[in-house]
């Protein structure tokens, strides 16, 4: 049939499209320095499973946990009845998983009500972001397209959640009149309290309402699946993967460059450490992070992974406090970057410079406002660190481009001259001790 021939055609276009933004984005996220992960994969399994999975870190707040939850299962579990879909729509079949007799309008029903969850949770996410305007979605780096990138993903599962349930009130209606493309499956839970809305209408009418419903659902879905790779909902996919390779040291615990370390020992005539980190890979020529890809590719495959939800800034208490610093703007500033310099390498080649660099999005300010408290780490649902490129790019600052705050100057200079942070030689530290009370 016709039909199907341009059901198969539009698949076939749209996973390919899919696959070259994919294959683009991995490509970004490859300009990345080395940084091999196979350690500890028991625990790294675990990690992915309760917090991935489990959704473990979204419950810090119960209310957007719950709505979270109702559309992290109602994608994961209705896209089981995709797989009818596709399989109906290349080989011309109505319903082919029906064979399975009554267990079929139970699962049909389950996901009509994942579903409704879904319709539900994404109006009041909408009402939180249009109306009520919670601050944390209303930050500075929350420009017109974040903030439509949000919306957009949330009236598009409204509208292809409602196309099903459209499609199975219309298809329910036809089995009720015994129409003779439209075997009796039994009745839907939600569907079925929609007949009224459609008993007026003929059989033929009722065909059209049910097709019709039926592509909307499958073309969007396809049209989403290419939308994806653009928008912030690309974490649906690299959440997983990103808090399967996220760090399993103590929060807070800092990477050493084991060429300064090594350095360090030869200074006090101690034996160079046996610190392997392939991250390190260049140290010798420039400390710290100018660019993108002067991070290691877990950072970029973090900027990927951001879902732009604003808890790590909402939670930073230089944020709070009216400091420049936004975590979130750092992650989003590093997709930003690694997405145009991506483009221009593949345009020009690498080994031409378009002479721009991450400082000229992120600022000093911004940098330094930081008290690399973890905050922001400790909030992120999907594990994301954004302390870790603000100490990457700290350390150019410093080391390369000997630029910190005076008061770091000071420091540095005590620690070099005193042995200790403080301005006071370490032969006078004990005289406070022999001070008059």
């Amino acid at each position: 049939m016709i039909a199907n021939f341009i059901f198969s055609l539009l698949l076939i276009l749209a996973v390919t499209l899919f696959w070259k933004n994919v294959r683009c984005i991995a490509q970004n996220i490859k300009m990345g320095k080395k940084q091999p992960i196979r350690d500890q994969k028991p625990r790294r399994w675990k990690k992915m499973a309760w917090v991935a999975i489990g959704q473990s870190k979204m419950t810090s707040r119960p209310i957007s946990a719950i709505l979270h939850i109702f559309v992290y299962v109602g994608f994961i579990v209705i896209n089981i009845e995709m797989l009818e879909i596709l399989i109906d729509g290349v080989i011309g079949s109505h319903r082919i998983l029906s064979f399975l007799g009554n267990i079929y309008p139970l699962l049909i029903s389950v996901f009509e009500i994942l579903a409704l969850l879904v319709i539900l949770a994404c109006v009041v996410f909408l009402i939180r972001r249009n109306i009520i305007r919670v601050p944390r979605f209303l930050n500075r780096e929350m420009t017109t397209w974040p903030r439509s990138d949000a919306n957009i993903i949330l009236v598009t599962e409204i509208l292809l959640m409602s196309s099903v349930l459209i499609m199975n009130a219309a298809d329910g209606l036809l089995q009720a009149r015994g129409h003779a493309y439209y075997a009796q499956m039994g009745s839907f839970v939600v569907s079925d309290m929609m007949h009224g809305w459609f008993a007026g209408l003929s059989d033929s009418a009722l065909v059209n309402l049910e097709r019709a419903g039926w592509w909307f659902h499958i073309v969007g879905v396809l049209i989403f699946l290419n939308y994806i790779p653009y928008s912030k909902h690309f974490h649906i996919f690299l959440s997983f993967p990103n808090v399967f390779y996220s760090s399993l040291e103590p929060m807070g615990k800092m990477t050493n460059m084991p060429a300064i370390t090594d350095e360090i020992r030869m200074m006090l005539n101690m034996q160079p450490g046996n610190e392997q980190d392939p991250a390190a890979e260049g140290e010798a020529d420039q400390f710290g992070a100018k660019d993108a890809t002067d991070l290691t590719w877990k950072h970029l495959m973090d900027a990927y992974t951001c879902t732009e939800c604003g808890r790590c800034t909402s939670s930073c208490p230089a944020s709070q406090t009216g400091k420049k610093l936004s975590p979130r703007k750092v992650v989003m500033d590093v997709r930003d970057r690694i997405e145009e310099l991506g483009k221009y390498v593949r345009k020009h080649g690498k080994e031409n410079d378009d002479g721009q660099s991450l400082f000229d999005r992120v600022t000093d300010e911004e940098l330094w406002a930081c008290t690399t408290c973890n905050a922001c780490v400790q909030e992120c649902p999907v594990n994301i660190d954004p302390l870790a490129v603000i100490l990457e790019m700290r350390r150019y600052l410093v080391m390369e481009k000997a630029s910190a705050p005076g008061e770091i100057n000071a420091t540095f200079s005590n620690i070099e001259n005193n042995g200790a942070p403080w301005q006071f030689s370490h032969e006078d530290r004990m005289q406070w001790a022999g001070q008059e009370q």
